[in-house]
C-alpha cells in the first residue's frame, strides 16, 4: 500500500498547490479536475493547510488528494486525519519515512542523491519524488540515476514548467512531474478558476504530445 507507483500514473503533472485562504481550496481543486487533472498535492506550508485539505476531501471526492511538504510524523498523522490520500515529503529521514510507512496511505518520499534513492529503495518503495529537480541537475541527472537503479520511478519537482516538462517525461524512469505553474498565486487570489482549468488542460495534454 505504501508504494506510490500507481499515484504517478494518474496524471502527467501533479499540481503542487499552496493555499493561504481555505475558501479557495475547493474552487482550485474543482478547476484542476475540470481541466482533466484529477490529482493535487496540497502543501502544508500554511497554518490553514489542514483546513483546506479537509474541505477538498469532503467536497471534491473525485480528485486524488495528497499532502505535500510533510516534514514531521505529526504532520503526516494530521494530514491523513484531514483526508489526505497520499503523502509527499521534500526529503526524508529514517524516522520520518519509518513513521509514514506505518500509515495506510501511499508515500512519495523526496530524494536528491543516489544514496537517498538506495535508502528509500531498501524500505520497499519504488516511486519517489526527485527534488529540487532543476537545481539538483535536471533531466540529465535523473536519466543518469536510471542506469544503476532502473527499477525506480520518479516524479521530478522543482523548477519545472510546461515548456521543460517534456524533457523529463520522455525519460523511462519518469512517470510524471510536479509543478506549481498550474495554480499561479495571482489566479488563486483573483478567483480566476478558468485560467487554472486551462493550465490543467495543457498539462493533461502533455501525454498526447510525447
Amino acid at each position: 500500500m505504501a508504494d506510490a507507483t500507481h499515484i504517478l500514473k494518474v496524471s502527467p503533472v501533479i499540481p503542487v498547490v499552496t493555499i493561504d485562504d481555505p475558501c479557495h481550496a475547493v474552487p482550485v481543486a474543482r478547476a484542476l479536475a475540470d481541466g482533466g487533472v484529477r490529482i493535487i498535492e496540497l502543501t502544508l506550508r500554511t497554518e490553514s493547510a489542514l483546513t483546506s485539505l479537509k474541505l477538498i476531501a469532503e467536497e471534491v471526492p473525485d480528485i486524488l488528494l495528497g499532502a505535500g511538504t510533510v516534514l514531521t510524523p505529526g504532520q503526516a498523522d494530521a494530514a491523513v486525519s484531514a483526508g489526505a490520500q497520499f503523502l509527499v515529503s521534500p526529503g526524508v529521514t529514517p524516522a520520518l519515512l519509518g513513521h509514514m510507512l506505518t500509515l495506510d496511505v501511499p508515500v512519495l518520499p523526496g530524494v536528491a542523491t543516489v544514496g537517498e534513492v538506495m535508502a528509500v529503495l531498501e524500505r520497499g518503495l519504488h516511486a519517489m519524488k526527485f527534488f529540487p529537480a532543476g537545481p539538483a541537475g535536471g533531466p540529465g541527472y535523473v536519466a543518469a540515476i536510471g542506469a544503476p537503479v532502473p527499477q525506480v520511478q520518479f516524479c521530478p519537482t522543482g523548477g519545472i514548467s510546461l515548456a521543460s516538462a517534456p524533457e523529463y517525461l520522455k525519460l523511462p524512469n519518469v512517470s510524471c512531474v510536479g509543478g506549481s505553474w498550474l495554480t499561479p498565486g495571482h489566479a488563486i487570489e483573483n478567483g480566476n478558476w478558468q485560467l487554472i482549468t486551462e493550465l490543467a488542460q495543457q498539462a493533461a495534454a502533455l501525454v498526447e504530445s510525447l
